[in-house]
């Protein structure tokens, strides 16, 4: 099934990704982060401001969380950031109450052997949504551009297929709402042989296991900034998820305020062009639909 959809790309419009001719109303970001991960820069109140200016009327914070045992510290708040990390969010909603809504979350990673942790800690608050996200494979971060030449002589439908089976597993985990950037793997260009049975097997088990979770993909325009230069999930994947029936939420993965609601308009316009009608918003949990709406 996966096989029969062609492969699908997207152009930049003229003007680039950012174009002041919208198309569509504006939906939640809910993909942004703070310089406690140690790689982003601005306060939260500097992205609420982001927000405002281009027009969004909803955004979601979703710092990288602490991981056991000093797992990927390099890249991620430690636990005793955690209480600041929420505080400053929720001063952030409190003072933009009635201009904004603010929605706080969570960017947890799926790690083999964290699960508990992660688990007790988002039962530990109140959260409005948690992204799973996959960086790691076993001990290899492959998103990481500091380890960029470990990908010289990996199989590279191997990492692919491994991928794969890591976001599945994610997302049979419970834990989480949205699944994030569901194809980072193809973040610096490296690609599996075209037409890999295997590679496409294994995207349409990953993409079983969301749609069995009842959780929501995200479909971030990050990728438009990364050598890849493409957004997450590819084409051929958006469309055998909208066929599937999954819900999508967006994200800019946002990691200083000029990124907020990066390239949305192009992503709205990929979803709309699988037939798909709305986007997820959160609260507490709970999932909502937001339609999305042409521009006249």
């Amino acid at each position: 099934m996966l096989a029969q959809i062609g492969p699908a790309v997207f152009t930049p419009p003229a003007g680039g990704w950012y174009t002041p001719l919208m198309r569509f109303a504006p939906v939640p970001d809910y993909h942004m982060h703070t310089p406690r991960c140690n790689h982003a820069t601005g306060s939260v109140a500097d992205y609420a401001e982001a927000a405002l200016r281009i027009g969004l009327a909803e955004i979601g914070m979703s710092d990288h969380s602490p991981m056991p045992g000093g797992f990927d510290a390099a890249w991620r708040m430690d636990r005793a950031e955690l209480a600041g990390y929420l505080a400053e969010v929720e001063a952030a909603r409190d003072a933009f109450a009635g201009r904004l809504t603010v929605r706080i979350g969570l960017e947890a990673d799926s790690h083999p052997g964290s699960e508990a942790y992660v688990r007790d800690m988002i039962e530990a608050y109140p959260w409005d949504y948690v992204i799973g996200s996959v960086h790691y494979l076993g001990d290899w971060g492959f998103d990481n551009p500091d380890n960029l030449d470990a990908w010289n002589g990996r199989d590279v439908e191997q990492a692919y297929c491994d991928y794969y089976a890591a976001v599945a597993d994610s997302a049979a985990t419970g834990m989480f709402d949205i699944i994030g950037h569901p194809d980072l793997i193809k973040k610096f260009g490296h690609r599996p042989p075209p037409g890999s049975v295997r590679v496409q097997a294994a995207e349409l088990a990953m993409l079983d296991a969301v749609r069995d979770a009842g959780v929501a993909l995200e479909i971030s325009s990050a990728g438009l900034r990364k050598p890849v230069g493409e957004v997450y999930p590819h084409g051929r994947m958006l469309a055998l998820a909208a066929e599937l029936g999954i819900p999508f939420a967006f994200g800019s993965d946002a990691h200083a305020p000029g990124e907020v609601g990066h390239a949305m308009d192009t992503c709205l316009g990929m979803l709309t062009a699988c037939g798909i009608d709305a986007v997820c918003r959160f609260e507490k949990r709970r999932r909502f639909a937001v339609p999305i709406r042409a521009l006249p």
